[in-house]
């Protein structure tokens, strides 16, 4: 028996997250920029030695790139908060009227403290034991969250007691995960909830193992953006629009690392659900390190398909034009991704329930940021188009790009079995886009063609809203 279908609404719900809010983050990033590129003139101008002279430099090292975050988070919280008001919203878990008093807030407040510093800690032990952690760019991620955890324990302590007197349930899965530990595991089983832990778990997994990565890609291309000279390269069309792309990319990393971190219920930004379903792990993971290491990628990896592959400028040098349109092309699907994450502000995160987004590029199509980046790979790589003769290459080439593009596939199948099962708000989003995105609806016509109407309603019936 088939779910029932969704009535198409005359217009897609209001977005959980308004536009203002990664705007404001746009503008404190490029605020930053604008202050770490200008700063050798503004030492000099405030007599703070060196000046033009070369002794003091931009400011384009990994922890310019790190206080990046605070000039991206701030105005976005400040947003969300005095314009936004998501303080106010029901879905904090917050009644901001009960202001328990202490000695009722404390036993409970205690045992979350104890949840929450035990999982910091098996997060910890699992950064120790990952021989990936300890070399390369994960050096710097492994450095920042060794310095954090002394003033994260300390704040914790006010941060939980302060928020407790106000949740309407305190006893979330923190406190399940502590009365776990505290009562001594099975021997105190009627003290913990096991699904409450295994949605705190999954929680906490995801911002462990996403947010380290995400600090760890943080400063390469802060330094690029911060140190390139524009005018110098426009010259070289190539250079000029890899800049670009680079700024862009460095745009989503920058609000991408917020959302990963700045996870809190005041912000109504919290996790309310972590992915429930292995096969969504499964493809989220293969795309990250240290998975992606020995599976997507160039040399000898399994879905290798960049191999003798020079790629678009290579084969498009001497024409000008061709160069500018194509990278012109590039930038805008770059850009397309990046404005994926913006409009997200400080929930995105990866395998997460945190609201439904339905404004900026989420309008058109469900799955803007996997669409782009697929397409870029296609445009920027030109795997059909390698050094050699022969067709095997090119043909090995497509089919592996082609199996990674059915990877995104997979990821968004996925992630979206989970938001239609956590949130009503989100099938009928996803109605109103099979029939009215500008680029979803007609794919659902063409599958719907391809299959017929049977097989594409038993393999996806949220695909047939009632009308």
């Amino acid at each position: 028996m088939t779910a029932p279908a969704t009535p198409v609404p005359p217009a897609p719900p209001r977005s959980d997250v308004s536009t203002g809010v990664g705007l404001a983050g746009l503008a404190g990033l490029a605020v930053w920029i604008a202050f770490c590129r200008s700063y050798p003139e503004i030492a000099s101008a405030l007599g703070l030695g060196g000046g033009l002279s070369g002794a003091r430099g931009v400011l384009s090292g990994p922890y310019a790139a790190l206080a990046a975050m605070l000039f991206t988070a701030l105005p976005m919280a400040v947003w969300s908060v005095l314009v936004d008001k998501v303080h106010l919203r029901p879905s904090t878990g917050i009644d901001w009227s009960l202001k328990r008093p202490l000695p009722e807030v404390m036993p409970v407040a205690v045992i979350k403290l104890v949840g929450l510093w035990s999982t910091w800690a098996l997060l910890a032990a699992f950064y120790t034991l990952g021989r990936w952690y300890w070399s390369g760019n994960y050096l710097f991620s492994m450095d920042v969250l060794s310095f954090a955890i002394f003033p994260l324990v300390i704040l914790s302590v006010p941060y939980v007691i302060w928020l407790d007197r106000y949740l309407v349930e305190p006893r979330d899965g923190c406190f399940h995960f502590g009365a776990f530990v505290a009562g001594g595991g099975v021997a105190g089983r009627d003290q913990w909830d096991g699904a409450a832990i295994a949605k705190h778990w999954r929680a906490w997994a995801i911002k462990g193992f996403f947010g380290a990565f995400m600090i760890s890609i943080l400063p390469p291309g802060f330094a690029q953006v911060v140190e390139a000279q524009p005018a110098a390269l426009l010259a070289n069309p190539v250079e000029f629009i890899m800049l670009l792309v680079t700024l862009l990319f460095l745009v989503d990393v920058q609000i991408g690392t917020v959302g990963y971190l700045l996870t809190l219920r005041p912000l109504d930004s919290h996790i309310r659900s972590g992915n429930p379903f292995l096969a969504g792990w499964l493809a989220a993971l293969l795309c990250y390190p240290p998975f992606v290491w020995g599976i997507i990628g160039p040399d000898n990896q399994i879905l290798s398909y960049e191999y003798a592959t020079p790629g678009w400028a290579h084969w498009f040098a001497g024409n000008t034009a061709l160069l500018w349109a194509w990278g012109a092309l590039l930038v805008f699907l770059t850009g397309i991704y990046a404005w994926a994450t913006v409009v997200f502000g400080i929930r995105f995160s990866n395998l997460t329930y945190r609201g439904v987004l339905t404004n900026g590029p989420y309008r058109f199509t469900r799955h803007p940021a996997y669409l782009s980046k697929n397409l870029f790979w296609w445009a920027s790589v030109l795997p059909f188009m390698v050094n050699g003769e022969g067709f095997l290459e090119p043909l090995r080439n497509c089919i592996f790009l082609l199996a990674v593009n059915a990877i995104y596939y997979w990821r968004a199948r996925t992630e979206e079995a989970h938001l239609l099962a956590e949130d009503p708000k989100y099938a009928e989003y996803h109605a109103w886009m099979e029939a009215h995105g500008l680029v979803t609806a007609p794919l659902a016509r063409l599958k719907r063609r391809l299959l017929g109407p049977g097989e594409a309603r038993r393999e996806d019936p949220q695909a047939f809203p009632a009308e």
